[in-house]
């Protein structure tokens, strides 16, 4: 088996290592192999009536193509796949996971460090989780939002159970980018003020007004610069913007360079600051301590909001409830998704502080959901929450990193020189592959993939190991259930598939 590459549309960043279909040569780019087949649009043949309807004997002849056709032709003729060009899309046909395995339609097993999108935290089937869901689904699948039920009003409780001092209530979303969407809306509401400030190396969502808050490269095409977004470089010491020679220093800078920037900019125009606790697609970068700190203190002094994105390192995944807690800050806003209820059944939301839910005491807050507090996606949030609570498996996640994961990879940069910097915690890490270590020249230009990433992904999928990746970086991101010799087992499997970088290495 050998890996594809899930194909990107102009412009974006992403490379997620996704199992194959049919078997190509290795290192082979997507879509190489898909000259033989129908196009996508093509598939069953649309042998439509006059008015668009198809008869029934039209729909006979359609069944019967598609009863041809593999699972997936299928899935490439009916679905269009997000972030995709979608000629080239060659999705993992998946059969079936359980814990930290997924089971593709091939029959074979394969050790998920990815957690799917770095959401799976309780990995996959939790059997209280799937439980929860059926038992809600036996008396309510749906309410409208108005309404009040209790897996909702539970869900907020045991969120804010486990948020910061003065945490007051819960908006629920579908997912983390709507979750930011409100936020920024909640913040400007309160303040009066229309900028927003974030960094460059960041990912809020897709939507219309976080992916302008996005800095990475997803960002460009979808930005027609009129949104009210002004980004700034945060704290990366590997790759230093501001040429600091400790990693105390490096945050000294970030911090005197976000100030300048709030000077610039007027602190009065500043709604809010959206910061990722830990930049996840972006790279894991863990800041140094005192810089969040920092942030806060600068938000207090000009009145400016404080946004928390945890919608990946939260829930467990940095070996905390959220990540914010590690410097004991107050953020006044926080955003989660992914890992509230692993991603079981959509759901996200905002965390709000007292003030700015006093501020929509009396004032109607324009803004809602169809779906916010879905009642099988709070059910299973209530599970998930209770199970982790329950099962300690907040402490594994923290433990897994700091006794398996963290010693693990060093190791692995030790034997191998395309590892130029190992970074992370909980259950939360990345490798920086380099072509150089002295010059630190990344294996793939920023925002794009290279053959040198695609040997090393080829040979992760010939190891039967799902691996998130992105630009030049592989991420470690398993569920926080992972086990010793689970984790063991994936470092090993990682270990043999780094020596397909070897031969793209050209440092000393």
């Amino acid at each position: 088996m050998v890996l594809v590459l899930r194909a990107r549309a102009r412009g974006h960043p992403r490379a997620s290592a996704v199992p194959p279909g049919p078997t190509r040569p290795r290192g082979q780019r997507d879509g190489a192999d898909l000259a033989d087949r129908p196009a996508c649009a093509s598939g069953p043949r649309r042998r439509l009536a006059r008015g668009g309807l198809a008869s029934r004997g039209q729909e006979a002849a359609m069944a019967a193509d598609r009863a041809s056709m593999t699972t997936l032709e299928r899935e490439r003729a009916a679905v269009f796949h997000s972030w995709s060009a979608q000629a080239s899309i060659n999705p993992f046909m998946v059969r079936s996971a359980e814990g930290v395995y997924v089971t593709g339609e091939d029959g074979e097993r394969y050790l998920d460090l990815s957690s799917q999108l770095v959401n799976t935290n309780v990995g996959h089937q939790h059997p209280r989780v799937v439980a929860a869901i059926r038992a809600q689904a036996d008396v309510l699948t749906t309410i409208a939002p108005q309404h009040g039920y209790e897996s909702r009003y539970r869900a907020a409780e045991l969120i804010l159970d486990r948020s910061f001092a003065g945490a007051a209530k819960v908006f629920f979303t579908n997912g983390g980018t709507e979750a930011n969407e409100h936020a920024v809306r909640m913040a400007r509401l309160h303040t009066g003020r229309s900028k927003v400030l974030a960094q460059y190396r960041s990912y809020h969502g897709a939507t219309a007004t976080s992916i302008t808050l996005t800095g990475d490269p997803r960002r460009w095409p979808n930005d027609n610069g009129t949104a009210p977004v002004v980004h700034f470089f945060g704290p990366f010491f590997y790759r230093s913007a501001f040429n600091a020679t400790t990693e105390a220093e490096e945050g000294e800078r970030a911090l005197a360079n976000l100030e300048r920037t709030i000077e610039f900019e007027g602190p009065s125009t500043i709604a809010a600051i959206i910061l990722e606790t830990i930049p996840g697609t972006a790279g894991i970068m863990v800041p140094p301590p005192g810089f969040l700190a920092g942030v806060r203190e600068l938000c207090d002094r000009h009145g400016i909001v404080y946004i928390a994105d945890e919608v990946m390192c939260g829930f467990g995944r940095a070996g905390e409830w959220f990540a914010y807690d590690r410097e004991g800050i107050r953020p006044d806003l926080v955003t989660f998704a992914k890992g509230v209820n692993s991603g079981y059944v959509p759901l996200g939301g905002v965390v709000i502080n007292e003030a700015i839910a006093a501020t929509f005491a009396d004032r109607v807050y324009p803004g809602g959901l169809t779906y916010s507090g879905h009642p099988l996606a709070c059910a299973a949030a209530v599970a998930t929450i209770e199970a982790m609570a329950d099962e300690g498996i907040v402490e594994n996640a923290r433990r897994i990193g700091e006794e398996v994961l963290r010693p693990g990879l060093a190791a692995l940069a030790e034997r191998h020189a395309v590892i130029g910097e190992v970074r992370g915690l909980g259950v939360f890490f990345a490798l920086e592959l380099v072509a150089d270590r002295a010059t630190r020249e990344p294996l793939a230009p920023y925002g794009q993939s290279s053959p040198a990433m695609n040997a090393v992904l080829a040979a992760c999928r010939e190891e039967r190991l799902l691996v998130f990746a992105n630009f030049n970086r592989i991420h470690v991101v398993p569920p926080c259930t992972i086990t010793e010799a689970e984790a063991r087992d994936g470092l090993a499997r990682l270990d043999r598939a780094l020596g397909a970088a070897a031969p793209f290495y050209t440092g000393a």
